[in-house]
């Protein structure tokens, strides 16, 4: 299997890694879990799991950095404070990966985005924002709301604009118009271990509800009560959805 890492910088200075597995195939850009690194997919058995796909040449996985460290995980500052320090986060990832990953991939490649836990939450959020960029979101027992992660702090506009479980409720007009025929997400979780603490299941399940309001394309699929909030469960999830998305 090919593979490599790149280290990226943004014109604004944001620095992180890619790690990319595959020869050819559509680009999936995979955002780790809370605080992870880019060669944690491969490591927690991620990229083992769908293997013949990336062989097959279907699909092309690209693992970025998390900034969760300075940015939603970052415990002494204000939740407000967070949101606005992802910002370079988002910057490194639309100026920095992106283009990386068309120079790689084909400029015509559409990007799907997926992760785990708060990668599912980068993931969602990504779409929801550049659905130009990144038509597919595939998530696996996310969080969908930062004002329920911890944080203190009055929340305010950077907050907002990025919680999908607050804006997604507001789209109107001609941008949910164009969501509704642009974009396309998938919701997954299990119902065990872990998914009712993290709050990843009642997320998942209003995130659902607030997309089928909006008309905006989407797929619910709840595991069983025998499945956690853990990397085994993942894995099966991954295998199980990720073919048909693929050519």
């Amino acid at each position: 299997m090919r593979h490599y890492t790149a280290d990226l910088r943004s014109p604004a200075g944001a620095h992180g890694t890619v790690a990319a597995y595959g020869h050819y195939g559509r680009p999936v850009l995979v955002f780790p879990s809370e605080n992870g690194y880019a060669q944690e997919y491969a490591d927690r058995g991620m990229v083992a799991a769908v293997g013949d796909l990336i062989e097959a040449g279907r699909v092309k996985l690209y693992c970025v950095s998390s900034f969760d460290a300075g940015t939603w995980s970052a415990a002494d500052l204000p939740l407000e404070e967070r949101a606005l320090r992802h910002a370079a986060y988002e910057s490194w990832i639309l100026d920095a990966v992106v283009p990386h990953i068309r120079a790689d991939s084909g400029d015509a490649a559409e990007i799907v985005t997926t992760g785990c836990s708060l990668g599912a939450f980068h993931a969602l959020n990504f779409a929801l924002k550049r659905a130009d960029l990144f038509p597919l979101a595939l998530c696996f027992s996310g969080n969908y709301d930062p004002t329920t992660w911890g944080g203190w702090g009055e929340p305010g506009d950077a907050v907002y604009f990025n919680n999908p479980m607050a804006y997604v409720a507001n789209l109107h007009g001609d941008h949910l118009d164009w969501l509704r025929s642009r974009l396309s997400i998938l919701l997954v979780c299990g119902q065990g271990r872990w998914e009712d603490t993290t709050g990843s299941l009642p997320s998942t399940r209003r995130m659902s509800q607030l997309l089928s309001a909006q008309g905006v394309r989407h797929e619910l699929d709840l595991w069983g009560f025998d499945v956690p909030h853990d990397w085994p469960s993942w894995r099966a999830q991954l295998a199980h959805h990720l073919p048909r998305f693929v050519s």
